[in-house]
């Protein structure tokens, strides 16, 4: 299970650890910390089929249904993508269909984090989001029918 009850708790846990740097490359550092603590991905998937195209650097996803929550795995050959994958993840990671769609991505803005990317890393993530969202409405889809 993700280490907060939901999303909104996940996200105000970020921005208090962001709160906590006095700068930006603190908050990098941090960033790219948390890129250390994703679980090893899976070697017979450093493959096209998961790569994620979109981002700037080589970025692999993927993802399985369990009991009704996504489980979210991803890599990425840049430390800091590493990390905002690592971000993402807190915040989607085990979560309903529900809960995903329920989940703004206005959350970068209150972490001030896209004023802080490069435009390419923001169209990245913000990238990543839309494919995690879309995951959700398929699956919420599939589960009305």
């Amino acid at each position: 299970m993700p280490e907060t009850r939901t999303p909104d708790e996940a996200i105000q846990t970020l921005a208090d650890e962001f709160a906590f740097f006095d700068d930006w490359t603190d908050r990098y550092q941090y960033i790219i910390d948390m890129g250390k603590q994703l679980p090893e991905f899976p070697a017979d998937k450093l493959d096209e089929e998961h790569k994620f195209h979109g981002c700037q650097s080589q970025v692999w996803f993927d993802y399985a249904w369990r009991d009704g929550r996504i489980h979210l795995h991803g890599l990425s050959d840049a430390a800091i993508v590493k990390g905002l994958i690592a971000l993402l993840f807190r915040v989607y990671d085990q979560r309903t269909p529900e809960e995903i769609l329920d989940t703004s991505p206005d959350f970068l803005d209150q972490l001030d984090l896209k004023a802080h990317l490069s435009a390419n890393r923001a169209t990245g993530l913000m990238g990543m989001i839309q494919k995690i969202r879309a995951l959700a409405e398929n699956a919420s889809t599939r589960d009305s029918n």
